[in-house]
């Protein structure tokens, strides 16, 4: 948590009670200084704490981002009556001047900083375009979006995954790899990146699979070839059938709960975690699995 990377601008720095005075009161005599109260134990602390890095740090030098350990030292947040975390204090010429609670989605922690400091504009707003772009099939722009965002130091996680996805989606499974590799280890751990890693499994084992005619016809002549009905959900997969997919792995378990030590289930789960659990198939998925293993 401490001295993370936030690109452009200040990085942000952890303070104590002996020097809140000299990192936060003296500097907001000239500039804006954000004090995020957190502790190790706070989930929504870990929440945050990407997202105020990356919107201070889109203001270049109009704001300085200063966290505080509560448990360490608890003195500043008892003073100013915090009693839940996280908790972001705004200081301006030596005074608290506005604040939040809570994680907060980015768009209100933009708005909460533009307040203060006028409009940003921040890599979020360039990701936003490049989905759009995506949404409208113009992979070119988006990729050359997501491409600048992904060259800064260090990337978003979240262009990272976007762009890696683009490159699954066009069987550049080797490009796809390069970025993740590129990002350090605590990058590695946010849901996005997680579910492309899973994207990027799923989509590699489906590289030396059958062409999926042919496996249909492996089942039509054998019904019970379960090990078809996996190869096919794999390939179907990577063609984002994701509904077929998932049809296909949940027709194994119904056969045979136990194929392969539990492995149609095990994929199943994979797909959810690549797919999202908002994904409506994996919703859909879900219910049918939970249908076959509680009937």
């Amino acid at each position: 948590m401490v001295e993370a990377a936030t690109g452009a601008g200040e990085k942000p720095i952890e303070t104590t009670a002996a020097r809140f005075r000299g990192d936060v009161l003296e500097v907001s005599l000239k500039k804006l200084v954000l004090v995020d109260f957190w502790a190790p134990w706070c989930g929504p602390c870990k929440q945050l704490a990407p997202v105020i890095e990356r919107l201070v740090a889109a203001t270049g030098d109009k704001a300085r981002l200063v966290k505080m350990n509560i448990d360490a030292d608890p003195t500043i947040a008892d003073q100013l009556g915090i009693k839940s975390i996280p908790a972001v204090v705004a200081f301006q010429r030596g005074r608290p001047v506005d604040g939040f609670v809570g994680a907060l989605p980015e768009s209100e922690i933009k708005g909460f900083l533009e307040r203060l400091l006028g409009p940003i504009e921040d890599d979020g707003d360039a990701l936003t375009a490049a989905l759009s772009l995506i949404d409208e099939g113009d992979v070119a722009g988006a990729h050359a979006l997501l491409s600048e965002l992904v060259s800064k130091d260090p990337p978003d996680p979240r262009a990272v995954a976007a762009l890696a996805r683009l490159y699954i989606g066009a069987q550049q499974l080797d490009p796809a790899r390069s970025l993740i590799d590129r990002l350090p280890e605590s990058a590695r751990r946010e849901p996005e990146i997680s579910a492309v890693v899973a994207a990027l499994e799923n989509a590699a084992r489906a590289v030396d699979l059958g062409e999926i005619d042919e496996l249909k016809t492996r089942i039509d002549s054998d019904p019970n070839d379960l090990q078809a009905y996996f190869d096919l959900s794999l390939a179907l997969n990577a063609r984002d059938e994701r509904d077929e997919a998932a049809n296909a792995l949940l027709e194994i378990i119904r056969r045979d709960r136990s194929w392969n030590d539990d492995g149609a289930r095990k994929q199943l789960v994979q797909f959810f975690e690549a797919w999202g659990p908002m994904d409506k198939s994996t919703i859909a998925a879900r219910r049918k699995l939970s249908t076959f293993l509680f009937a």
